[in-house]
């Protein structure tokens, strides 16, 4: 089949697939340090047992066969290519979020105690894809263990065919081409702490209450997330009025936030690749000080205004447009990569001073609780502009943060939990022989 056509399916021998638009910027962008791999962990209760999970993954693939792909160089595009390679399970030993090398599957798993991981690359999927690939595996795990589900829970493989719609670029089935573009967004403060010797990637995870957060959350009457952003917010501001008089009239005033959101809760889609966009919730130093509440009710009002499904359009409609131009198709890859690649930095980066991804509370039938401990999501390793990201996410009782940091400073992740313990939420750190 022609490469221009679009894409062949899982059920014919080889397939392929064009890259969906979220994904055309990372391979212009990925290195040793800035892998775009995130990492979803599940962490038992009892150690895992190497024979079943194997079994497990087998099935999981069988039930999800796009996923079993290698990155490829076209001339124009890079796009996906059939991989016919099990996915591989291998002990947890290497530093988290590693690059994925050419000629590789774009998802491994990896094992440690009583911990199972999925790293999956974002030229692949997003945060939600991969949960449903992690949440079939496990599944099918502690069925083999004799754990029995609902009706509708487990995932059903035999002789099922796979929807189109699971391994479609959802970005292109609602893209509106009379929409106008977006304005182009000031630059954003910066954390101003230097850069960790390599391998710089450094994480840390804490547990916090998900009964207390939430009780926290409704006394302003706002969501978990907002709540996180106002505090992510909040502990920028008191880093940035910590500077000395200097450093602080050098730096940006405008303190800005990237916020993941999940769109198949916008738009009605099945598809199990990236399907994603982000708002960015600000404030303004320049207009005075913000105190927590203030915050609150800012990013509240911004967060409502930039999910709405028009503004949401626009974004989609500036990203899809690009691609779609008759120039833009016809420029060399070599030549769209540096493109891209200063672009990233100068029109993504620039723009925001950190990113806070939250899965929410995920989708787990009760039965999961007895087996099932907590789970952790690790976003990709930040930039040497962001420096800091952080990841959420909530499993019973437990909301996991998670941060990601390649600087040399505790400071951010310090002033943060601090603010939380003031708010009366109990923070604990994930114990050593649990970590992910």
């Amino acid at each position: 089949m022609k490469k221009d056509s679009g894409n062949t399916t899982p059920e014919s021998k080889p397939f392929w697939f064009s890259l969906d638009n979220a994904a055309k910027i990372f391979p212009a962008i990925i290195t040793k340090e800035v892998t775009s791999v995130f990492r979803l962990s599940v962490v038992l209760k009892q150690p895992v047992k190497m024979d079943v999970l194997h079994k497990a993954v087998l099935q999981t693939e069988e039930r999800f066969p796009y996923y079993l792909v290698q990155l490829k160089q076209g001339f124009f595009w890079y796009y996906l290519e059939q991989l016919p390679r099990h996915i591989p399970i291998t002990a947890d030993e290497r530093p988290y979020c590693r690059q994925f090398r050419k000629g590789e599957l774009l998802l491994r798993i990896l094992v440690r105690k009583n911990c199972v991981s999925l790293e999956g690359s974002h030229v692949l999927t997003d945060g939600s894809g991969a949960f449903a690939f992690l949440r079939t595996i496990l599944l099918f795990y502690l069925q083999a263990l004799g754990l029995s589900f609902p009706e509708g829970e487990l995932p059903h493989t035999l002789g099922e065919v796979v929807s189109a719609e699971e391994y479609e670029d959802a970005y292109k089935r609602y893209f509106k081409d009379d929409i106008p573009p977006m304005v182009k967004r000031s630059k954003a403060f910066h954390l101003p702490f230097p850069l960790n010797s390599k391998p710089r990637f450094r994480q840390s995870t804490v547990i916090l209450s998900m009964s207390q957060m939430k009780q926290a959350a409704k006394e302003k009457g706002v969501s978990i997330t907002i709540y996180l952003v106002a505090v992510y917010l909040h502990t920028l501001q008191e880093i940035h009025n910590n500077l000395g008089g200097l450093s602080r009239l050098k730096k940006c005033r405008r303190l800005r936030v990237q916020v993941p959101i999940n769109l198949r809760k916008i738009f009605p889609s099945k598809t199990m690749r990236n399907f994603s966009l982000f708002v960015m919730p600000e404030i303004d130093l320049r207009l005075g000080q913000y105190s927590f509440d203030e915050i609150i009710k800012t990013v509240y009002h911004q967060m409502q205004l930039e999910s709405d499904e028009k503004l949401i359009n626009k974004n989609i409609a500036r990203n899809v447009s690009g691609e779609k131009n008759r120039v833009v198709r016809g420029i060399p890859l070599f030549l769209k990569s540096l493109i891209l690649r200063m672009k990233y930095y100068s029109l993504g980066t620039s723009q925001y001073s950190g990113v806070i991804t939250n899965l929410g509370k995920v989708d787990l039938p009760d039965e999961t609780l007895e087996f099932a401990d907590h789970l952790v999501v690790i976003p990709p390793p930040p930039n040497k502009m962001l420096k800091l990201n952080c990841g959420v996410i909530g499993f019973g009782d437990k909301l996991v943060l998670s941060f990601g940091n390649i600087t040399r400073s505790n400071e951010f992740e310090e002033r943060f939990l601090l603010f939380l313990t003031t708010q009366h939420i109990s923070v604990e750190p994930e114990t050593k022989t649990d970590q992910p």
